[in-house]
């Protein structure tokens, strides 16, 4: 061979990508190039032009899996590059990709090359090959020209009025909740995307993932969104909203720490199951401190509270103790019930007074037994 890369000048080239299906998986894709290649495919066929290997950037290490593989160029892409051989343009290298405004759009089984006649994927548009996202195009009122459609999805899909506890058959002697405290709803933060170019950077996957790095001065953000519509967003405030779409599981090998500095405030649509200690072993306890001057307060609207320290594998067992519930009120201990209050001891009741007791009761008092101690 007469001619190699860095002897007898540097040949480049510019083309378009019209297969990736590189068959040694190295990333690389076949060009047609301006001035080489014809554009007929029954002279030329996409699968008689040279592999053209792809120059990576020196941030991917390109060995052993290290780094961006394969990178993203796809069926449409204009691309410049260099022939390794020299004027023999048989071994093309890629340096880089092409933006633009296309003026047409690929036809689909075309009998012309220079374009993605196999699948008409790309271009989409006929509009700059910059994302929209990037580039945030808007009229004299500063209305959106040409929003990105995730965009809209994002706006549409806010969570509003999500409503919060509300603690109501508040009465004497039972603990009161903070005015402070006492919301109705909250709404998910409205979308923070106020980009304008050149300052947000873009990155969109075939398959519609986004990544955006917005440097756009007073409105910097991070996002990242699944094409599901899963992702999470960090506004210029600090304020991060994570929306996931299905389930969302959290596998934590040790430890979880969580400071919460300000309000915690949860809302199930369903049920909440809380299971603690599932190992079995001693020690594990489940344990809840209120700070001084605040209230446990917990209502049930149209059901029951149940505490048991038996649990049904037991009973079904035949186990009749396993542990007590222990109740220390140090000052009053107050029950309002609206209807029967029963009362079911297997063992002895021992009830300890240290002043008085009173009862009043408006219909029979009944007391039964085999002795009846008076004294």
């Amino acid at each position: 061979m007469k001619n190699f890369m860095g002897k007898d000048g540097f040949t480049w080239f510019v083309g378009v990508v019209e297969d990736r299906q590189d068959p040694k998986r190295l990333g690389r894709v076949r060009v047609r190039c301006l001035g080489y290649h014809t554009e007929d495919l029954v002279k030329l066929p996409t699968s008689d032009l040279p592999w053209a290997h792809p120059m990576n950037p020196i941030t991917s290490a390109t060995v052993s899996g290290v780094g961006q593989t394969p990178l993203g160029v796809v069926e449409g892409t204009w691309v410049v590059g260099f022939f390794t051989d020299g004027p023999d343009a048989q071994q093309p290298m890629i340096m880089g990709t092409l933006p633009g405004v296309p003026s047409n759009l690929p036809t689909k089984d075309s009998k012309k090359g220079f374009q993605d006649y196999s699948n008409a994927n790309y271009p989409k548009y006929k509009e700059t090959d910059v994302n929209r996202l990037a580039v945030n195009e808007r009229g004299f009122e500063g209305e959106e020209l040409n929003p990105h459609s995730s965009l809209a999805l994002r706006r549409a899909d806010r969570d509003l009025a999500v409503g919060v506890v509300q603690i109501d058959g508040i009465d004497k002697g039972v603990a009161q909740i903070p005015a402070d405290l006492d919301i109705s709803s909250w709404d998910e933060p409205a979308v923070p995307y106020s980009a304008v170019y050149p300052h947000n950077h873009v990155y969109e996957s075939e398959g519609g993932h986004i990544r955006e790095i917005d440097d756009t001065p007073g409105s910097e953000r991070i996002h990242e969104r699944h094409a599901s519509g899963s992702g999470y967003e960090i506004g210029p405030d600090g304020n991060k909203v994570t929306r996931v779409k299905k389930d969302n599981y959290d596998i934590i090998t040790n430890d979880d720490y969580c400071h919460i500095q300000g309000v915690s405030r949860h809302t199930v649509d369903k049920g909440l199951r809380v299971r603690v200690n599932s190992l079995g072993v001693s020690g594990n306890n489940y344990n809840i401190e209120v700070g001084q001057g605040s209230n446990v307060n917990v209502e049930v609207n149209g059901g029951n509270i149940n505490l048991t320290t038996l649990s049904s594998g037991q009973q079904a067992a035949g186990q009749t103790t396993s542990g007590d519930i222990n109740i220390n009120a140090a000052r009053n201990l107050n029950v309002q019930v609206g209807k029967d209050f029963n009362v079911n001891v297997i063992g002895k009741a021992v009830e300890n007074i240290a002043l008085t007791k009173d009862e009043f009761v408006v219909g029979n008092n009944t007391k039964t037994g085999k002795k009846i101690d008076l004294n």
